[in-house]
């Protein structure tokens, strides 16, 4: 086998086509090394299991469905925002089949606690851009927000809606952006 040296980059790269191409049991240290052309130690000097290179892999694939930093000044609306998630979420559902049931299955198996705050800091991500973009949309009406609804609390339940979208594997967002709209505008 050949021991050439990649980088952490391209193995998650190489592990991200493996889950488009053959799906998650694909994604094993075996597998990976092969499809790099590098040996099995070399995998093993970025990731020292399984477990942390397929906690990696989702990690990568969320930032790569759910990425903000080229968007964050293209938003003009709160429902601009919510609109471009659920359009980054039928991709990401195209471009990774399977992606948002099958990997919390890995972290039901495995090391769920490392699984569960990477997905955490995603979540917490795209929650942040979600408020961000709540607070300066200037179309939002004056009255809508008080002690009972606040900003926060409005970002949380349309985050959950967004949550119970994904585990249904229903991205029809119609009905949410219905809900904006008539909340908020």
């Amino acid at each position: 086998m050949n021991t050439i040296i990649t980088s952490k980059e391209a193995i998650l790269d190489t592990s991200r086509q493996l889950v488009t191409t053959k799906g998650w049991s694909a994604v094993n240290i075996r597998s990976v090394a092969a499809a790099c052309g590098v040996s099995v130690g070399s995998i093993y000097n970025y990731f020292s299991s399984k477990s942390d290179l397929v906690t990696a892999t989702v990690e990568s694939i969320w930032h790569d469905i759910f990425h903000f930093s080229e968007r964050q000044t293209e938003f003009d609306s709160f429902a601009d925002c919510v609109q471009w998630i659920y359009d980054s979420i039928k991709t990401g559902s195209k471009r990774y089949p399977g992606f948002f049931t099958s990997h919390s299955m890995h972290f039901l198996e495995s090391d769920k606690t490392d699984g569960q705050q990477r997905m955490a800091q995603s979540w917490e991500h795209i929650q942040a851009e979600l408020f961000r973009v709540l607070k300066k949309d200037k179309k939002i009406r004056p009255d809508v927000f008080d002690k009972a609804l606040t900003p926060e609390r409005f970002v949380d339940i349309v985050f959950s809606l967004i949550v119970s979208a994904l585990i249904r594997q229903n991205y029809d967002d119609s009905g949410v952006m219905e809900l904006i709209n008539r909340i908020i505008y």
